[in-house]
């Protein structure tokens, strides 16, 4: 192993994420290129180096990075060229030499030390003398902090958001009870979190070990859409997950309520309460009060509402079914009113009676939907501006998913709106449906609107489902399948796969067939030939508006694999477009892509065709697709055009939000619409292949759904009626709100 050593003349490109650095360094005069993993690379510094000279086919000789040390200026030349870097703040060539020729090799002492004295250089004022030393301190504490935190194997990325979070009092935080990560900072689960626990000698049976487990799989139990766990249930998992049989864990968990971060309720079985992340359980209890103080009466009189729809028939061309003139009258006079059914049974024109009502009313309506594709076919099918949820509560830009500070709409600041319309509510779950609520007002009608059949939500929950059989509000069922709906065999099939009919799969119909293919490769080969070859020209769309949904992320048929797939069909590498590797991913110009998590602080903006802005604001969702339309290699920099038309740029580091989208699973399909379906249905596993998982696949296409498998796994889908039963509480919250109200008037 050879060394060098030399300071840092320029960075050729650094990651953030993983370190990888590429740099020019001078040593005794000698300019060399060094590769390597490189955490705390700034121009300017002093740098020892360790590792061995290769080559590269392409860029000659370099200096392949072992292991490294950086080392603080020590002479004069040293300290100027740092400061003149630029790595502080204000500081530029012509006053780093000035500084330095005022203080010599004492630059860094009177930084620290004696602050104030860097008064006595020309161009430095007293507030300025601050700034210089608190940067300089920082810089150091922070290189010091990185050093500590690599030691046990923590990320660049994420030792950054530790030092962001606790600055240094990371030390006593990481000695004493590292499992502290876990629960403050996004990122940084129990198991990052015990394995610094594990090299830092922290015992299997700790209490902040037991403690951390708990919420873990509390918190794990979210991300499968529950809001609790039952005791026993909980308890078993924390065993298995932590291997300890023989330590009384109820003992934590029981410390964990007293410390309020847990909540105990009854459950269905004695002595197997259900348990709570404290946020959990007060999210489905304000929502169940908020819920049943909206549910006031409104006193219009019979006659006039009858006159009044009798006119909207009129406007609208056609008499409406005797549920949807129920579901004006029960919006007319009461505050909350669902609305449910499926396919073809007449929502969209029940909506839209609902809206000309009120319009007539001269109040003011708010329509909105989970997603921008479902806010985009509101919009549509209604004449109306549709706004996403988030968008009608205003994105704050605050980081933290679940922060009160989220949205700029809540009780302080509420929704300036009569009526409050929201569709496609099978995909909310209860913090967005609690941050919807916390922002209307008492006397502001609500109507939700959904298909209680869909599958629920992504986030934890079944908020439209809970409410319903609460049994505690107005509740409008549409079962009449409307005569032009009738004559879609996508609309009367999916009503068939709901009701536990088998398909008539041998009938040839020109919007919903089966391809029948038995193994990967004829399928891959028969979807690669349906989204070029035969459906474009037949359906008259392109072959991107064509979506590929399966079930499954894993395996040759989920969606990793198709995506890759699919790429490398739609999308093949060409000189002409540029390309970014992330990890496994290859991310190119062009490229379909769906952003799979919640940034409340992303910046967009919307252009015209001339270029000129016209709108712009802060947040990218769960679930929103779009098109890269631009890599920047200088910047580090990819954009995406959203089917919304927003564009938004996101830095290299923020890839991990993104991923491809020519296939996407059928959950995430939720809210959205598109001209053809294409559903690989070879096989599965029995938890994942339900009945109402293919009914949500069916029910997202308008023009053709095409089916490409066995016919035996589309017939055993129809008869599995076995739901991954959701743990909630909000209809039981519900009830209990409704009986207090019933104590109170008695």
């Amino acid at each position: 192993m050879e060394e060098l050593e030399g300071y840092i003349e320029h960075i050729v490109f650094h990651n953030d994420e993983n370190g990888y650095t590429v740099m020019k360094i001078i040593s005794e005069g000698e300019e060399i290129y060094c590769v390597g993993t490189l955490h705390m690379a700034e121009e300017g510094i002093q740098i020892a180096l360790k590792g061995r000279y290769i080559t590269h086919n392409q860029y000659g000789e370099q200096f392949q990075i072992e292991s490294y040390e950086i080392k603080e200026p020590e002479d004069s030349v040293a300290i100027e060229r740092y400061l003149a870097s630029g790595v502080i703040k204000g500081i530029g060539a012509a006053l780093a030499a000035r500084i330095v020729r005022r203080f010599k090799e004492d630059t860094f002492r009177i930084m620290e030390e004696e602050p104030e004295r860097l008064s006595e250089v020309k161009g430095i004022s007293q507030k300025m003398c601050r700034s210089i030393s608190e940067q300089v301190q920082e810089k150091r504490e922070f290189r010091q902090a990185m050093i500590f935190l690599q030691q046990y194997g923590i990320p660049m990325s994420l030792a950054n958001k530790i030092y962001e979070r606790y600055k240094n009092g990371i030390y006593g935080i990481i000695r004493e009870n590292p499992y502290r990560l876990a629960e403050d900072i996004n990122g940084i689960g129990f198991k990052i979190a015990d394995e610094i626990a594990v090299k830092i000698g922290i015992n299997t049976d700790s209490d902040f070990r037991i403690k951390s487990g708990l919420l873990y799989q509390l918190t794990q139990a979210g991300n499968d859409g529950h809001t609790y766990l039952p005791k026993d249930v909980l308890i078993s998992r924390t065993k298995e997950l932590l291997k300890l049989y023989q330590v009384d864990i109820e003992k934590h968990l029981m410390d964990l309520v007293v410390e309020r971060k847990l909540v105990l309720k009854p459950g269905e079985e004695e002595n197997n309460p259900h348990v709570f992340t404290t946020l959990n359980y007060h999210t489905e209890l304000n929502m169940a009060r908020m819920l049943t103080e909206l549910n006031i009466s409104f006193q219009d009189k019979d006659t006039l509402v009858e006159k009044r729809i009798q006119r909207i028939e009129k406007s609208l061309g056609e008499e409406l079914e005797e549920k949807q003139r129920y579901a004006v009258k029960e919006a007319a006079s009461n505050g909350l009113v669902v609305i449910t059914g499926g396919p073809g049974t007449g929502k969209t024109t029940t909506i839209n009676a609902i809206l000309k009502y009120f319009e007539e009313e001269e109040l003011e309506v708010e329509l909105a939907a989970p997603t921008g594709r479902a806010a985009k076919r509101m919009s549509e099918a209604t004449g109306g501006e549709a706004k996403t949820i988030h968008r009608l509560l205003g994105v704050s830009g605050a980081a933290d998913d679940n922060s009160k500070s989220q949205f700029e709409k809540n009780e302080d600041n509420p929704i300036e709106a009569d009526v409050i319309i929201i569709d496609e509510m099978s995909m909310v779950d209860i913090y967005l449906m609690h941050s919807l609520l916390r922002a209307i007002v008492v006397g502001t009608r609500l109507i939700l609107v959904g298909d209680i059949n869909q599958l629920p939500s992504v986030g934890p929950g079944s908020v439209l489902k809970d409410i319903i059989l609460s049994e505690c509000f107005n509740v409008v069922r549409l079962n009449k399948i409307f005569r032009q709906a009738s004559k879609s065999n996508i609309v009367m099939n999916a009503h068939r796969i709901n009701e536990g009919r088998l398909l008539e799969l041998e009938k040839k119909h020109k919007d919903f067939f089966i391809m029948k293919r038995y193994d990967v490769e004829t399928s891959l080969d028969i979807i690669r030939r349906l989204i070029v070859e035969i459906l474009p020209p037949n359906l008259g769309v392109e072959s991107y508006d064509i979506q590929v949904m399966t079930p499954m992320r894993k395996g040759p048929m989920g969606v990793e694999e198709l995506n890759i797939y699919l790429q490398g069909i739609l999308n093949p590498p060409h000189p002409s477009k540029q390309e970014k590797k992330q990890g496994n991913v290859i991310f190119r110009a062009g490229d379909k892509v769906m952003q799979i998590k919640n940034d409340y602080q992303m910046e967009w903006e919307i252009k015209n065709k001339y270029g000129i802005c016209v709108d712009k604001g802060t947040g990218v969702f769960n679930g929103d697709t779009g098109i890269i339309i631009e890599l920047n290699y200088a910047m580090e920099t990819l954009k995406v055009q959203f089917d919304d038309k927003r564009v938004v740029e996101y830095s290299f580091k923020q890839l991990e939000g993104l991923e491809h989208a020519y296939a996407i699973t059928i959950h995430k399909s939720q809210g959205s619409e598109y001209p053809a379906v294409i559903m690989p249905l070879l096989g599965g596993p029995r938890m994942l292949m339900t009945r109402n998982l293919l009914y949500t696949g069916v029910t997202r296409a308008k023009q053709c759904v095409t089916i490409v498998g066995r016919e035996d796994v589309v017939q055993q889908m129809i008869l599995n009626k076995n739901e991954n039963k959701r743990n909630t509480d909000l209809k039981l919250r519900i009830q209990e709100m409704q009986e207090e109200i019933k104590e109170g008037w008695r």
